[in-house]
């Protein structure tokens, strides 16, 4: 037996899909505007987990670029069924507006951590799609659908339609067989069957923190579907539970025959109803069984409001840790790194140009949904260090090459070096934007490096308390301007901008030349480390 804490995934880790093959889990997240598309984790013991390389990794497969912020890869549903893993996925490629151009694909794999077919296309009705074998060999896919006219629900239900493998093609209508509860955002649907009635697990609520997951059961996969009297999970009644945010549930059983569903939640700091979560959205599980009136319930749960611990009947099966420094001498990225909605090639950098180097080529600044030259991982822990070294000759204060912690385009901390060309000589300056409002908060407007174009820099976060600091020669360390306020970096800092923020923060190496030179930054290696 295991005894587990809630978190199972930290950091930025939405709308989880996980499924069994044998003896192992797999579990995929959304990754949004993040290169390369869906993060995947396997596991033997749903507590410890391995990441494996992410399935959208050619252009073919995944075109990102033109995104906007939060769109992109949205709720992927990962499922095993005739010897193949499937990946349903949506491409979000607008979402401000009251229309949703939002793009839907199936791809497969023999083996989830190797090379996944191209995508097949399904549809553009609505986002959050599934795929359910069902026990006859048929398959079918479920969609929320979204409807734009004014004076009607934008989250209509949930659509059906029959998909048939070897047209690689829907067939037949599309039905809406579910319209939801009057918690409203109906999303994020899974199929299931048992005892020959079909099971639909939906997200309801909207992603924050109303957030919960629902069921509801037909006899047809048809419908219609009668919904469960009470949530299976939400903690949108309770502002003092440590996980909030809590939905977009999906199940799965245990080789034993023990059942889980995997959410997504957030961990608020200060604990409290609608306070700001740093890590953003993270996979949780929870233990569930059957009522005898046939619903899903928690195991061992008086309630709907998850708990942060459960324990697994399970071997335990630890996972070697990621290395906390990277050094660039592997021929490929960890599967830890990112970039942003293009994928690392010739045109962003090279790991032989300058061997035991990573090198960026410089492209565009920090707010492009295009072409930026950025390679980062997520941010995990409430407390945590990052450190990178850079050695960088910049010729205009209009290249710039250093550490970057970023939400999102509009929400970032950039530390790099760069020319003043008036004092000719390199300097460190602290870019920031915070809900799209830019500063330069170093007094006199940036550090004096001299002739230095070789430098370690480095950020200290606690919750959103940063520090920024940089050293010449590895042992001493000078702050940049003191103590810095990162709340904006968060899902709820986009309330203030009267949008939605749906990714969470990474930090990483990037390189700028707003000149148009492609001038090279080289980075030698790279360090993440939680503290306390």
């Amino acid at each position: 037996m295991i005894h587990a804490v809630n978190p199972i995934l930290s950091g930025f880790h939405p709308d989880p899909s996980i499924c069994r093959a044998g003896e192992w889990f797999y579990l995929a997240n959304s990754t949004f505007q993040w290169f390369p598309g869906v993060e995947l984790h396997r596991s033997r013991d749903l507590v410890h987990w391995e990441r494996l390389p992410s399935p959208l990794r050619r252009v073919s497969q995944l075109d990102l670029r033109g995104d906007p912020d939060s769109g992109g890869v949205w709720a992927p549903c990962l499922t095993y069924a005739d010897g193949l893993f499937w990946l349903v996925y949506t491409d979000a490629k607008e979402t401000r507006g009251p229309y949703k151009d939002v793009h839907n694909y199936v791809v497969t794999a023999e083996d989830p951590a190797g090379d996944w077919s191209e995508p097949v296309y399904l549809n553009s009705s609505g986002f959050d799609p599934s795929l359910f074998h069902d026990d006859d060999g048929r398959k079918y896919v479920c969609n929320m659908l979204w409807d734009h006219r004014p004076g009607h629900r934008l989250f209509a239900g949930i659509v059906v339609q029959e998909y048939s493998v070897a047209e690689k093609r829907l067939v037949g209508p599309a039905r809406l067989v579910y319209t939801g509860t009057p918690a409203l955002g109906t999303e994020g649907p899974h199929l299931y069957k048992r005892d020959g009635a079909y099971y639909l697990m939906v997200a309801e609520g909207g992603t924050a923190y109303w957030h919960g997951v629902q069921l509801a059961r037909s006899k047809s996969v048809w419908g219609p579907y009668e919904s469960d009297p009470q949530p299976l999970l939400t903690a949108k009644h309770d502002h003092a539970s440590p996980l909030q945010r809590t939905g977009h549930g999906c199940l799965v059983d245990t080789p034993k025959g023990d059942l889980f569903v995997a959410y997504l939640c957030g961990r608020p700091v200060p604990v409290g109803w609608q306070q700001p979560c740093p890590l953003c959205r993270e996979t949780a599980l929870v233990p569930v069984e059957w009522s005898p009136d046939g619903w899903l319930r928690m195991k061992g749960v008086e309630g709907v409001v998850p708990p942060v611990e459960f324990d697994v009947d399970l071997p335990e099966a630890p996972v070697a840790p990621e290395s906390e420094r990277v050094v660039f001498d592997a021929p490929a990225l960890p599967t830890a790194f990112k970039t942003l909605r293009a994928p690392f090639d010739d045109e962003m950098g090279s790991l032989a140009a300058r061997p035991g180097w990573l090198r960026l080529y410089g492209r565009e600044s920090p707010i492009s949904w295009q072409r930026q030259s950025l390679v980062a991982r997520r941010v995990q822990h409430f407390a945590c260090e990052a450190e990178t070294e850079l050695e960088f000759a910049p010729e205009c204060f209009q290249q710039m090459a250093g550490l970057m912690l970023m939400y999102d385009a509009s929400n970032f901390f950039f530390l790099h070096l760069t020319r003043d060309e008036e004092s000719a000589q390199n300097v460190l300056r602290l870019s920031v934007r915070s809900n799209r409002e830019f500063s330069e908060p170093v007094p006199g407007g940036f550090v004096p490096l001299g002739g230095a174009t070789r430098v370690l820099l480095r950020v200290r976060k606690d919750v959103f308390r940063l520090r920024f600091s940089y050293s010449l020669d590895g042992a001493a360390w000078t702050d940049v301007c003191g103590e810095l306020d990162g709340s904006h970096l968060c899902d709820e800092a986009y309330r203030e901008m009267k949008t939605d923020g749906h990714t969470g923060p990474f930090v990483g190496m990037s390189c700028v030349d707003l000149a148009g030179r492609r001038i090279p930054a080289d980075f030698r290696s790279f360090s993440y480390r939680a503290l306390g």
